[in-house]
């Protein structure tokens, strides 16, 4: 029975990334720098006004996914797609990315495959318009258990949380992949999740997860305080492992009485911040995986949060393994 280094479950979206100016986005009353969920009618009317578009497999926990993969380590993703163009456009792209995709392309699905119109300005930020779609509807049946239980490292989206056949799912597969003898951990990818689910959230990083990432708002939000360090002292009370992403500050890791501040890669003007926390989750994880000591998990992580956002999308063009090796981490 095949194993991985990293199993993930979250939503697949297409991303599809165009270029624009505050003008454009004054116009069609999209608000700068955040992401806003959309129904269908508006996810049409966005596609249509995209002049250039960049079409790519995406979904936050997909990204860290191919970066992991990337990277050489075995890897799977579970999510939905509906069995129409872009669902297939998913996932064959996944699976040409050396990923696993373990669920085919539902056949008559009530909705269609989600995707995500993402409009970045010159000074690199970036807009973000999603349509879920399909892609919510995920629950334990689309969990195999040989899948999960076979998982070195589980994991989970935030985003699934606003579903309670997805919370269910997300508790099974953690507790697949624990009796496995593997770890599992979550995103909490937006600080609003958590404001929606918090007593759920944290239910599952007390008593079902090894790791938690956040970036500092979502950290923050876990406790309802502007007090970061009283969150993530807090935070790291509950789980094992905790990660804060703190932007240009930097990353904070704390794993018992271990604590690791890092500072941030030299400054690099980002092109496109898609995919800044995806791609460090992914240096990260691989770091995770392989064993590597704390300190050298952040910096694999930082490395690959500053490569993507050298550049438009969400995945790593340049070869992260030599990279690792120029700054002595491989």
């Amino acid at each position: 029975m095949k194993t991985y280094d990293l199993v993930g479950i979250g939503n697949a979206v297409v991303d599809v990334i165009s270029h624009s100016d505050d003008a454009f986005l004054d116009n069609m009353s999209i608000e700068k720098g955040i992401m806003q969920l959309i129904e269908q009618d508006r996810a049409e009317q966005l596609y249509g006004a995209m002049d250039d578009r960049l079409q790519t497999p995406g979904g936050a926990v997909a990204n860290t996914v191919a970066g992991v993969g990337a990277l050489g380590l075995n890897t799977a993703f579970i999510g939905r797609v509906n069995d129409d163009g872009l669902g297939h456009f998913y996932a064959d792209a996944m699976t040409d990315n050396g990923i696993d995709f373990v669920n085919p392309p539902v056949a008559d699905g009530d909705q269609p495959t989600s995707r995500c119109m993402i409009f970045v300005t010159p000074d690199g930020e970036r807009s973000l318009n999603t349509y879920l779609g399909i892609s919510t509807g995920l629950t334990s049946d689309d969990v195999p258990t040989e899948v999960a239980g076979n998982a070195k490292l589980m994991f989970l989206e935030g985003y699934l949380f606003d579903h309670d056949a997805g919370k269910t799912a997300f508790r099974e597969a953690a507790r697949a992949a624990k009796a496995g003898g593997g770890m599992a951990g979550i995103t909490i990818s937006d600080p609003f999740c958590v404001e929606r689910h918090r007593a759920d959230f944290l239910q599952m990083i007390e008593h079902e997860l090894d790791y938690v990432i956040g970036n500092e708002a979502e950290i923050k939000s876990l406790f309802e305080t502007d007090d970061l360090e009283e969150a993530m002292t807090r935070t790291s009370a509950l789980c094992p492992l905790m990660v804060c992403t703190r932007s240009g500050d930097g990353v904070t890791l704390i794993r018992g009485s271990e604590r690791v501040d890092l500072p941030a890669p030299a400054r690099i003007t980002p092109v496109d911040a898609t995919g800044a926390g995806d791609q460090f989750a992914a240096g990260f994880l691989y770091g995770l995986a392989t064993g590597r000591d704390l300190e050298t998990c952040g910096r694999m992580g930082n490395l690959c949060g500053a490569e993507v956002i050298s550049h438009v999308g969400p995945r790593p063009e340049a070869d992260m393994m030599e990279i690792f090796r120029r700054e002595g981490l491989v």
